[in-house]
């Protein structure tokens, strides 16, 4: 496998999350915080709200569990890339969370009278440390970290000529990326964090993994300098 085809592989990850990204951050800039959180969070069904209530759950510890998968097949070096990419990005996430001190939406929406933030019944509220988002950067970091593992062996093991071969493979990682983008909003649904919390948290998961794959690619997924 060379480096230019695993990177190839990885195009239509990145990409889409850079036009996502770049979308966000347009957001961002046109519309003050408070605003564009209602913006994003004004419409709420019965279904939404069970389906974001559970989802975002999903990075408390479902997803930790799942990295674990890779142990039952032998391949616990996998298991430590996650373990390695969380533990960095969590490191960062957290230093920054208590410098920073952002208040939740529930605390910033308490000086807009005229302003009701719709929130989801059963749902405990937190109130600081809103900057940057943890669950939105757990869940992009497996997302990612997986988007990874199967980039390596889909370049080394799988004919790139196969139509079908490459058309699962791509959709393989844009469901990896809509899965994190999903779990990313939820937090925004159940006015847990604001966009800006959300957008940086996956600035981070989707960064972390690449970093630690670049440093550790050799030990942690048997790969060497020549083949990638």
């Amino acid at each position: 496998m060379t480096k230019k085809v695993f990177l190839r592989t990885l195009y239509i990850y990145a990409i889409p999350y850079s036009v996502l990204l770049t979308v966000i951050l347009s957001l961002m800039y046109v519309y003050p915080k408070p605003e564009l959180h209602m913006l994003l969070n004004s419409y709420h069904t019965s279904i939404l709200d069970m389906f974001f209530k559970y989802y975002s759950v999903m990075a408390e510890w479902p997803l930790y569990l799942l990295a674990l998968l890779p142990l039952f097949w032998k391949r616990p070096k996998l298991t430590l890339f996650f373990a390695m990419s969380e533990l960095t990005g969590g490191a960062i996430l957290q230093v920054m969370k208590h410098i920073i001190c952002y208040d939740r939406p529930v605390v910033v929406f308490e000086h807009y009278h005229d302003l009701t933030l719709p929130l989801v019944q059963g749902v405990t509220m937190y109130h600081s440390n809103s900057f940057p988002s943890g669950h939105a950067s757990t869940f992009f970091m497996f997302c990612t970290c997986c988007a990874i593992i199967l980039a390596c062996h889909y370049s080394r093991g799988v004919r790139l000529n196969k139509l079908q071969s490459q058309m699962l493979f791509h959709a393989s990682l844009l469901m990896l990326l809509l899965l994190a983008a999903l779990g990313a909003y939820s937090r925004v649904y159940l006015s847990q964090h604001f966009l800006s919390d959300v957008c940086v948290g996956s600035i981070i998961g989707f960064t972390t993994p690449f970093l630690m794959f670049y440093f550790f690619r050799s030990k942690v997924l048997k790969l060497n300098d020549e083949k990638i």
